[in-house]
């Protein structure tokens, strides 16, 4: 073969190569719109979510009807909780091996992991209630959540007595894990006794966790992933997640 013949080969193997990948990232596209649009009608959001399919070439891999892997983004997301909601700020999941349908009609991953970042002031809403009631007629209530560093959440309870608070809101470190569908708040150590106008109040290890300690349930997150573990963050909390057999679209 002459080396113009080898050069010409060499365009053509070239161009091909390109059209391939155009429609190869055409295709993948595509898919990526059309499983988006099916996401946010299943889980009735409100914007639509970011996908993203891993793995070249897509084409090899939608002909086999099955991907390797799918990343999947979503923004402000209502989950349950209690009869109530509580909102995700951010869930974004990584999904491992993804049989779907050739309408894109559904899809399922045989495994998730993720992280679901939650604002501490919606996790405060599990510990708002009622002032739960101390010693010489003293109440005390949550009032604030933030990042107590190394993992541990920092709780402010405000103390008031005869409907005056003290100056100054008690504060305590907590540690956060997931129990089932729950994440739970549990208070390292508790103050012995509370100074209220002079008076020093002994404080009931049981009676001060009934204010301190909280959990909030959160439930129906999409695809039908769990919590996992949970950790304090500057702006949140974030909660690990992960499924099998998890449901993309159905």
């Amino acid at each position: 073969m002459s080396k113009r013949a080898i050069r010409i080969l060499l365009i053509v193997v070239v161009v091909l190569g390109g059209l391939f990948v155009a429609a190869d990232r055409f295709a993948v596209n595509f898919a990526e719109g059309e499983a988006a649009e099916k996401i946010k009608t299943q889980e009735g959001l409100s914007s639509t979510p970011d996908v993203s399919i891993k793995g070249f070439p897509f084409l090899t891999q939608a002909l086999g009807g099955k991907l390797d892997d799918v990343e999947i983004g979503i923004k402000d997301y209502d989950a349950k909780s209690d009869g109530d909601t509580i909102r995700v700020a951010d869930l974004s999941a990584t999904m491992h091996g993804v049989d779907f349908s050739s309408d894109y009609s559904s899809a399922t991953a045989d495994s998730a992991a993720g992280v679901a970042r939650i604002s501490y002031e919606e996790l405060l809403k599990a510990a708002k209630a009622e002032p739960v009631k101390l010693p010489l007629g003293a109440t005390g209530e949550v009032v604030g959540l933030s990042d107590g560093g190394n993992g541990k959440v920092k709780v402010e309870v405000e103390v008031s007595k005869g409907g005056t608070k003290l100056p100054k809101p008690v504060h305590v470190l907590s540690t956060l894990t997931v129990e089932g569908d729950s994440i739970r708040v549990h208070a390292d150590t508790i103050p012995k006794n509370l100074e209220v106008m002079g008076i020093s109040i002994p404080l009931p290890e049981g009676m001060v966790r009934d204010v301190t300690d909280f959990q909030e349930k959160i439930t129906d997150l999409p695809g039908g992933i769990k919590l996992d573990t949970v950790q304090a963050a500057p702006d949140g909390v974030d909660v690990a997640v992960k499924g099998e057999n998890v449901d993309l679209v159905s």
